[in-house]
């Protein structure tokens, strides 16, 4: 595979919801990375699957990706994009502004091995448009934000870049990972996502969620 560059622009300092702050440490120091709970497994997922709202899709009016602020400041000069990179790769080596240099990276989506960032995308699990469709719209800010930088949940993953943009948007009744062995984990964050924030599933989302989830 050769290379691929990604643009990134939107970064935001916005401080990060009090659950997610650690102590604080010198800028030049590495932080110590506490991995997310995983997602709960298949028959607890199954379970929050029919506890979700099934409805149809909203609409994108009024959507932008500025109504949800990323990526935050974790600690120092760590924001949630340099943070979730540093999480999920091997021997990663960082700068004094927190940026990877190095390291090693497997994508979960395709299995793809990477060791230069630039091939690497940090993907929204559920993503930010499908949320805003599915009951985000209606959200505070402060909600939004918490969102799109929680590193509680499973919903941040470090991925192929273009296996996340070929993603974009979509739910899984469009979209699989390539992988088929992911496809229980996929499933089990999707829905984990989704239950956590009270977050609505159309019909044929919920369909395709059973159908992965009995991979499990």
């Amino acid at each position: 595979m050769h290379r691929r560059s990604v643009a990134r622009t939107l970064i935001a300092t916005l401080p990060v919801s009090a659950a997610l702050l650690v102590a604080p440490a010198a800028a030049q120091t590495p932080p110590r990375v506490v991995l997310p709970p995983p997602p709960p497994d298949g028959a607890i997922a199954r379970v929050h699957l029919g506890e979700i709202r099934t409805a149809p899709e909203g609409s994108m009016e009024g959507y932008s990706r500025e109504q949800f602020p990323h990526w935050a400041t974790v600690q120092g000069t760590c924001d949630t994009r340099e943070w979730v990179l540093r999480r999920d790769g091997q021997d990663v080596v960082t700068d004094s502004a927190c940026r990877a240099t190095s390291g090693r990276w497997e994508s979960p989506y395709d299995g793809g091995v990477w060791t230069d960032r630039q091939d690497l995308d940090i993907d929204h699990m559920v993503p930010l448009a499908q949320a805003w469709r599915s009951g985000a719209d209606a959200w505070t800010t402060a909600r939004r934000r918490q969102f799109a930088n929680d590193l509680e949940s499973s919903q941040l993953w470090t991925v192929t870049d273009n296996v996340n943009q070929s993603k974009g948007d979509k739910d899984p009744a469009r979209w699989k990972p390539p992988l088929t062995s992911f496809h229980c984990t996929y499933a089990r964050s999707w829905v984990d996502v989704k239950w956590r924030y009270g977050l609505s599933a159309d019909e044929a989302e919920k369909r395709a969620l059973t159908d992965m989830l009995a991979t499990c």
